[in-house]
């Protein structure tokens, strides 16, 4: 009867199975973490080292880099003699344009400027005077631009003395001949001759741009502010 009852009947449904048990899947081994010691060690000899390797984190500053090593070494700079050169440059001009304000321009004082034609000058003076003080106690003090770190400069190329000697010539030519000739062929010179200084070959062009920079600013002078600058050989065409 037991054989009968668990031995499927013929054309019915077969037995049930039990159901099988899932695979469970294999954990991978975590390795335990190295200590700080042994990673720092690690890094020591897999990383570049040298003046042109960048430091670690955990690293402590280099001496080249460190701020208080740069700090010291601005306080023990010995002053630029070249700087008071600057200096008393601009001292000097301070004190001529405060002389040439008090001395040759006059103190006429009218209802449309009460100021006067003095007040300018002697400001500029004064602050030429005070920027020339500043300046000497920053370099007395050790002070010091930084040092030029463009891609573009190259600081082994030696002082073109061509090009500045031909800008000097430049503002002289204009300086001897804005009285005689006036503003307008002195500028056109000025404007001229520093665009051919600097390199730059393109004559017929150059020449109406300077024609022009120097009607403009006759104009904007006489005009804007006022101020009438010598016409020279074409006084009463301009």
């Amino acid at each position: 009867m037991t054989d009968r009852t668990n031995r499927p009947v013929r054309g019915g449904d077969p037995p049930l199975r039990p159901p099988a048990e899932p695979e469970i899947p294999v954990q991978p081994t975590v390795a335990p973490a190295e200590p700080a010691a042994a990673q720092r060690t690690q890094r020591a000899t897999t990383e570049p080292t040298g003046p042109g390797a960048l430091p670690t984190p955990d690293e402590p500053a280099r001496a080249g880099t460190d701020p208080a090593a740069t700090s010291e070494a601005a306080a023990g700079r010995k002053p630029d003699p070249a700087q008071y050169g600057v200096c008393a440059f601009l001292a000097l001009v301070g004190a001529l344009v405060i002389v040439d304000a008090t001395t040759r321009i006059g103190s006429a004082i009218n209802s449309a400027d009460p100021i006067g034609p003095k007040a300018v000058p002697i400001l500029l003076g004064v602050l030429l005077l005070t920027v020339a003080a500043v300046y000497a106690v920053d370099v007395f003090r050790g002070g010091a631009g930084e040092p030029e770190a463009g891609e573009d400069v190259d600081l082994s190329t030696p002082i073109d003395w061509r090009t500045v000697l031909l800008l000097i010539g430049a503002f002289l030519v204009n300086a001897v001949l804005i009285d005689r000739l006036g503003w307008v062929i002195s500028g056109t010179i000025l404007y001229w001759g520093s665009a051919y200084a600097l390199g730059n070959r393109h004559y017929i062009r150059n020449l109406l741009i300077s024609i022009a920079l120097s009607l403009i600013t006759f104009y904007a002078f006489a005009i804007g502010l006022g101020v009438d600058l010598p016409a020279g050989v074409l006084q009463g065409i301009l």
